[in-house]
C-alpha cells in the first residue's frame, strides 16, 4: 500500500495527519518487516477508529474503506478536479497522469487486507468491508453527502479498470463539483484564531420545500422567478424579504436552496458581526462553478451600528464589480433595515424647502440596493385558520374543523399572535399530545 500511495501525483499532496497518509506509513513499516507487532496493531486500530468516526459523522454503510477513498476523491481540490468542475474532463496530456493516479486508487480499492490480518492476528478490516450502522436514523448527519458518497463508491467498486474509474470520478466532478461545495448545500463562515475565515458545512439543513409553506403564493413565485434567472445564468437581483415575524421568510430561502441545489445553487450564511469579511468571502467563491446566495437572516441595524456600510459597498458601489455568480438574499422584520428616529427627520433646512435629511437618505439607500423586495405580512384570521387546517391535514390530524379552529384561536392568543409559525407550533403541540 505504501508504494502505491507514494506514487500519487495529482492527488499526492496528502495531509500528513490524514487517514490515507497515516495508513501508508503504517503499511510501510509492515512491508519493511522488523516491526513491533503491538505498536503496529495499536497504530492500525487508531486509524480504524478514525474510519469509524468518519462513517458515523456521514452515515456510511457497506465497505467503509471504499467509502473513505471515495470521500477523499470527492474532497480533493486540485487543478484537475477544479477544471473538471467547470468544463468536465477534456482531452489533454494531464489525463494520462491522472489516469495513473486512478490506477493506484483502483489498486487501493482492491487491496487485500487478508495477509495483514493473518500476520498481525487482527480482524478489523474484514469488519470494515461489510459494515452495518446501528440505529442510523437516530443520528444527525448530512444525508446528501452520505447518499452521494455511497452511490459513487458502488460505481467505483464496479469499475473494470482505471478508465472506467476516471469516467466515474470526473463525471461526478462535472455534475456536482469538488470539495465541500460539491457535497453540501449550505455553509457558515468561522473566524480563525490566527486570522482569516474558513467555510463550515451546515450538515443538518432543514429539508423544507416551498409547498410546505402554506399561502404566500405571489411572494414565493417572485422568489422562484429571480432565483430561476440566476441559476440559468441570466441577470438577477439581490432580494430582501421583509415583514412580520413567523411568516415564512427564512423558510422560503431554505426551500429555494433545496429546490435548486441540483442546478448548482449553494448558500453561505453570514451574520452581521462578520460583514467585515464579505469581501474575503466573495474572493474565495467568485471563480467556482456554482451560484452562491449570501444569506443574511433577520437583518437590521440600530442607529449606532455601522456594519451596514460594509454591506452597501459590497452590494453596489465598491471598486470591484460583484461577480455574476453571487447574489445577496436577506430577511428582515424592518422594511428599511435601519432604525429611524424622529431626530433623523428634524434637521430640515426650511430656506431650501428640504424635507428629507441626508441622514435619512443614507439610511434608506441600503434597502434601495436590493433590486427585489418581497413583503410577507401577517395573515388575517381566515388565512390563519386555512394554514392551521392545511397543516393539520398534512400531519394526519383528524379533528373536526370547527374544534380545530377554536383550539387554534385559543393557542394564538397565548402564543405570540397570528402567524404561520404560531400555526405550526399549534400543530406540533397537537401531535405531541396525540403521541403521549
Amino acid at each position: 500500500m505504501y508504494q502505491e500511495i507514494s506514487q500519487l501525483l495529482m492527488y499526492g499532496d496528502l495531509d500528513r495527519e490524514g487517514i490515507l497518509f497515516q495508513m501508508g506509513e503504517l503499511f510501510r513499516r509492515y512491508e519493511a518487516g522488523g516491526y513491533d507487532r503491538m505498536e503496529l496493531v495499536s497504530g492500525i486500530y487508531t486509524q480504524v477508529k478514525r474510519l469509524l468516526e468518519t462513517a458515523t459523522d456521514y452515515g456510511f454503510d457497506g465497505n467503509l474503506w471504499h467509502n473513505y477513498l471515495t470521500f477523499f476523491l470527492m474532497m480533493s481540490e486540485n487543478p484537475f478536479s477544479i477544471t473538471c468542475e467547470k468544463t468536465g474532463a477534456k482531452d489533454g496530456s494531464v489525463n494520462e497522469l491522472v489516469e495513473n493516479d486512478f490506477r493506484i486508487f483502483k489498486r487501493l480499492f482492491d487491496y487485500d487486507f487478508g495477509p495483514v490480518e493473518r500476520d498481525l492476528g487482527i480482524r478489523c478490516f474484514s469488519v470494515l468491508s461489510d459494515y452495518r450502522a446501528i440505529h442510523k436514523k437516530d443520528f444527525m448527519y448530512n444525508r446528501n453527502v452520505s447518499e452521494k458518497v455511497q452511490a459513487l463508491s458502488r460505481r467505483l467498486e464496479e469499475a473494470a479498470d482505471e478508465k472506467e474509474f476516471f469516467d466515474a470520478v470526473t463525471g461526478f466532478y462535472r455534475d456536482y463539483g469538488v470539495g465541500m461545495f460539491g457535497l453540501n448545500k449550505a455553509f457558515r463562515i468561522e473566524e480563525q484564531p490566527q486570522g482569516g475565515i474558513v467555510f463550515c458545512p451546515i450538515n443538518n439543513m432543514e429539508l423544507v420545500l416551498l409547498d410546505d409553506l402554506v399561502g404566500y403564493e405571489i411572494q414565493k413565485q417572485k422568489l422562484i422567478d429571480n432565483t430561476e434567472a440566476f441559476v440559468r445564468g441570466r441577470k438577477a437581483n439581490n432580494v430582501l424579504l421583509f415583514g412580520d415575524s413567523g411568516t415564512g421568510k427564512s423558510t422560503s430561502i431554505k426551500a429555494i436552496v433545496n429546490r435548486y441545489y441540483e442546478d448548482g445553487l449553494r448558500m453561505i450564511e453570514i451574520y452581521k458581526h462578520q460583514f467585515r469579511y464579505l469581501s474575503a468571502v466573495i474572493s474565495m467563491i467568485k471563480n467556482r462553478n456554482y451560484k452562491f446566495i449570501i444569506y443574511m437572516d433577520d437583518l437590521s441595524f440600530e442607529e449606532f451600528e455601522i456594519e451596514y456600510k460594509y454591506l452597501k459597498a459590497v452590494i453596489e458601489g465598491g471598486v470591484e464589480t460583484k461577480p455574476e455568480n453571487i447574489l445577496i438574499y436577506a430577511t428582515s422584520n424592518r422594511r428599511h433595515l435601519i432604525r429611524e428616529s424622529w431626530s433623523d427627520r428634524n434637521d430640515q433646512d426650511n430656506s431650501n424647502d428640504k424635507h428629507h435629511s441626508d441622514t435619512v437618505e443614507e439610511k434608506l439607500s441600503l434597502v434601495n440596493r436590493f433590486g427585489v423586495t418581497i413583503s410577507y405580512s401577517k395573515p388575517n384570521q381566515k388565512e390563519y385558520f386555512h394554514i392551521v387546517t392545511e397543516l393539520a391535514k398534512r400531519a394526519g390530524i383528524s379533528m373536526p374543523e370547527e374544534e380545530l379552529c377554536a383550539q387554534a384561536n385559543k393557542w394564538e392568543l397565548n402564543h405570540g399572535g397570528i402567524s404561520g409559525r404560531t400555526a405550526q407550533q399549534f400543530i406540533n403541540n397537537l401531535l405531541g399530545r396525540v403521541q403521549e
